[in-house]
């Protein structure tokens, strides 16, 4: 039984380090303005979200192909995390006081979803059974649960290059 538990794991963090190799691409692909990359990554019915200035949809205008600014915005990852289908990419322009943060979803090797975080800090969590957890919860008699089971989940992931951009941001938490 414990073979199978550790074919699982294996089998997860392959399909992880896959789905962060596709965001990783489509970075690549954006940066060449290789359209037909981009195209070949992205579903057709990408359902996007955007939290942000509407002044910075820079991804949506880049994909699109309606930028009309003479400087278009590069978006140049700094850091990046993959946590099962969910993968996580950080950057900023200091020239432009403005940080980022890209939440995408990945599924058999195409991206489903975009979620846009502009000059907002992130905090990513994970929920539910510990067994199953990437970075597993753990019991805390601090914290309260209603079927008197205490449970901490600390965070799997936080973004950091807000900081970058000398001013104080919002924060969200994402559960994942």
């Amino acid at each position: 039984m414990e073979g199978l538990a550790n074919s699982q794991d294996t089998l997860e963090e392959s399909s992880t380090r896959l789905n962060e190799r596709v965001v990783f691409t489509l970075y690549e692909a954006l940066s060449t303005r290789d359209g037909d990359t981009v195209h070949k990554l992205l579903a057709p019915d990408l359902e996007w979200w955007f939290h942000g200035p509407p002044s910075h949809q820079f991804m949506m205008r880049l994909l699109t192909g309606s930028s009309a600014s003479s400087t278009p915005f590069e978006f140049v990852a700094q850091s990046i995390a993959a946590f099962g289908s969910a993968v996580f990419v950080e950057g900023c322009d200091p020239t432009r006081s403005i940080s980022w943060v890209h939440a995408w979803t990945v599924k058999d090797g195409i991206i489903t979803q975009v979620r846009e975080y502009f000059n907002t800090s992130l905090t990513v969590t994970r929920l539910g059974n510990p067994a199953q957890s990437l970075t597993p919860c753990s019991s805390s008699i601090s914290s309260y649960s209603p079927n008197n089971n205490p449970l901490h989940c600390p965070p799997v992931w936080e973004s950091s290059v807000s900081d970058q951009v000398g001013k104080s941001v919002p924060g969200l938490v994402l559960f994942v």
